[in-house]
């Protein structure tokens, strides 16, 4: 098993800890597109209620020269049923589905993805093809003490992220902040943000607040570590600050039975 140091929020080494085997996974860029694109088309995939809602039910009309309207009436009754003005009926022009953007993925296939995405933050050489900022990091992946979570200001993130050696990748990715070509911008996504370090923590006790003002930084608890947020755009190898319960908890997480 690999090694790496914990540092401390001023920089300093503190300890030495073991890596999980997840960190070992073999790199898989095919499956772990697969898993990206999965989750980006899940969230643009329009919903619809069900063709048959309202329309369950026996009611017919009685015809016509009963001094009523001829709605379909429920059979023993005169309560309306089916028609849109009916309490219960159906929906006049309900939103319907018309095209499945949806690009499912097995289980054992998105846990693959998410393994193999993880193991790649160990991997130097991909962190720089993504274009991250890690000449001042002695190691990747960067593990931090558990201190780091409870941190709950920008200004005391930004002193953190500085003595880290951190920074650097933040300020690329805030002077790479564009302005978006198309209609997009007039929808309240003027700009486009590049990705910088994901921040990976056992708990959240505060780190959210702390580093959601820093350009192109995520911040997320290690359960709900995802394939899009460690490989934005399907590009595996984004620079990720692990804590070190983040680190201790990954053992446990994402196994998969491969027999």
């Amino acid at each position: 098993m690999a090694k790496v140091n914990v540092y401390s929020l001023k920089g300093d080494v503190t300890e030495e800890i073991e890596l999980p085997s997840i960190f070992e996974e073999e790199y898989r860029p095919d499956v772990i597109k697969r898993a990206v694109i999965s989750t980006q088309t899940a969230r643009i995939q329009p919903w619809g209620t069900d063709p048959m809602a309202g329309k369950r039910t026996t009611a017919e009309s009685f015809g016509s020269g009963r001094g009523a309207a001829m709605v379909p009436r429920v059979k023993g009754s005169s309560k309306a049923a089916f028609v849109p003005q009916a309490i219960g009926g159906r929906k006049a022009h309900p939103p319907r589905v018309n095209t499945i953007y949806h690009e499912k993925i097995n289980k054992k296939e998105r846990i693959l993805a998410i393994r193999s995405a993880i193991a790649a933050t160990a991997n130097k050489e991909l962190v720089e093809q993504r274009g991250h900022q890690i000449s001042n990091l002695e190691q990747v992946p960067f593990v931090v003490d558990d201190e780091l979570e409870t941190i709950k200001t920008t200004k005391e993130t930004r002193e953190i992220f500085k003595d880290l050696g951190i920074m650097d990748d933040i300020v690329r990715a805030k002077k790479g902040r564009k302005i978006k070509s198309g209609k997009g911008k007039l929808r309240g996504r003027k700009y486009r943000t590049p990705k910088g370090p994901l921040v990976v923590v056992g708990n959240d006790r505060g780190i959210s607040l702390g580093a959601r003002n820093h350009a192109g930084v995520d911040v997320v608890e290690v359960n709900n570590v995802n394939a899009e947020l460690l490989a934005p755009g399907t590009h595996a190898g984004r620079l990720t600050i692990y804590t070190k319960s983040a680190i201790e908890k990954l053992g446990d997480l994402f196994q998969q039975n491969r027999s």
